[in-house]
């Protein structure tokens, strides 16, 4: 699977609840030391299926650093 343009942020709000880490189907996300979560962007293809299991809304989808449009 080709990466995208995109990732997923989490911002400080996170709870840790875990989530993200089951919706994610590249297992891009984890919960670093039960405190928030953390996205590997080396592996997210921008999907959007954390940000939408996010009971928080804590998690969003933008371009990458970088990126070209």
């Amino acid at each position: 699977m080709t990466r995208g343009k995109r990732t997923a942020l989490v911002s400080r709000e996170c709870v840790a609840c875990g989530c993200c880490v089951k919706a994610c189907p590249l297992g891009a996300v984890s919960v670093y030391k039960g405190l928030y979560a953390v996205v590997d962007e080396s592996r997210c293809v921008g999907c959007g299926k954390c940000e939408k299991a996010c009971p928080a809304q804590v998690i969003s989808v933008a371009a990458k650093e970088g990126a070209a449009c």
